[in-house]
């Protein structure tokens, strides 16, 4: 009996010491972009420190990388993995479902209609007129649509999509939302002579939140209007990410059911991907919307959930080559482009549109 125990401890401390060369380095990446992720000057342009793992991982994993993957794999594949999903789970303490009721339902409707008619659009377009893999478009359509790099990564364990497609998602995500972080400030200025939106800075805020990819690029366009244009570009962004549980449900039973009518002839039931950390984070959110905890907290664990997210985005980098971007071409980044182009202006007449009807 004593032998067969220690037989399974041996197994236990063997898989424990396999993942921990790469969770370690997986580790000193996030340090490293969570603590650059803290200059002033990167922060006022939009770099978060999830944005800053990925670039880091991808000059290590097409430089060094490829003689430390012997030793590093297995860790570096339970960070893309595994931490993967618990970071969803706890970012659910960044929101709340007060955060719902500051906006209303004009802009619970307004980020309804960005996200279905921006996947919609991503759908369109890359599988019928870019002719890009169905999982590639999806991929890219969660990260315009959503909420940027965490909805990618959120959104490849329900299509199960392959490392360079996740990275050539969050790679436009980065060019875009880096774009937006300087022309919304010049498109407020615009709006107080054309008057598309209300001129008021709280308005341009929801047409902000509703329409910038990532949360950090939101805050840095909103910040560069003013504080009231920020809080309310905040707000009906986290109103956005909270959309991101049922989108993943939703999507599950969607590719369920077509693998189901593809495999019609051999009598198999398609098995539905639930994706259950989605459940669970909805589940983090009511709880954290009855303010159990303190403030410190809450504050220490979105700390930590950012080192999770962080871990996982390095060990993304690190998997990626970059010749698997290059095969990829212009077509992604054609689509993404047109996506942006869509959620400026398809944005602005969903804002404009839906105020005018709640107003």
């Amino acid at each position: 009996m004593s032998s067969l125990s220690t037989t399974n401890t041996n197994s236990v401390n063997h898989r424990y010491g396999r993942l921990l060369p790469g969770l370690l380095l997986s580790g000193v990446i996030a340090w490293g972009a969570i603590a650059l992720g803290k200059l002033e000057w990167l922060q006022s342009h939009g770099m978060s420190a999830l944005t800053l793992a990925i670039m880091l991982g991808i000059v290590l994993g097409n430089s060094v990388y490829g003689r430390l993957a012997p030793t590093c794999g297995a860790g570096v594949a339970f960070s893309k993995q595994t931490l993967l999903r618990l970071g969803i789970i706890l970012y659910g303490f960044r929101l709340t479902f007060q955060d719902i009721g500051q906006v209303g339902l004009a802009g619970i409707a307004i980020d309804a209609l960005v996200l279905a008619s921006t996947f919609g659009l991503a759908m369109l377009l890359g599988t019928r007129v870019f002719k890009l893999e169905r999982n590639s478009a999806i991929l890219i359509g969660a990260g315009s649509s959503i909420c940027g790099a965490a909805a990618v990564m959120a959104t490849e364990p329900v299509v199960k999509g392959r490392s360079e497609d996740v990275t050539v998602a969050v790679s436009t995500v980065v060019v875009f939302g880096t774009i937006a972080i300087f022309l919304y400030p010049l498109l407020y200025q615009l709006n107080q002579d054309w008057h598309v939106l209300s001129a008021t800075p709280s308005a341009f805020g929801v047409y902000i939140g509703s329409t910038v990819h990532e949360v950090a690029q939101v805050v840095a366009a909103g910040k560069s209007i003013g504080q009231e244009a920020a809080n309310a570009a905040v707000i009906a962004k986290m109103v956005r990410v909270m959309m991101l549980a049922p989108f993943l449900v939703i999507l599950s039973a969607v590719l369920a059911r077509g693998k189901a009518r593809a495999g019609s002839g051999d009598g198999k039931a398609a098995k539905l991907a639930i994706p259950w950390f989605a459940f669970i984070f909805i589940g983090v959110v009511a709880f954290n919307s009855l303010g159990l905890l303190p403030a410190s907290t809450v504050a220490a664990i979105t700390e930590f959930d950012t080192a999770l997210l962080a871990m996982a985005m390095a060990a993304l980098g690190l998997t990626t080559h970059m010749s698997a971007i290059r095969r990829a071409g212009i077509k992604p980044l054609l689509l993404a482009g047109l996506l942006f182009c869509w959620l400026i202006a398809g944005g602005a007449a969903i804002n404009h549109v839906v105020a005018s009807l709640f107003a």
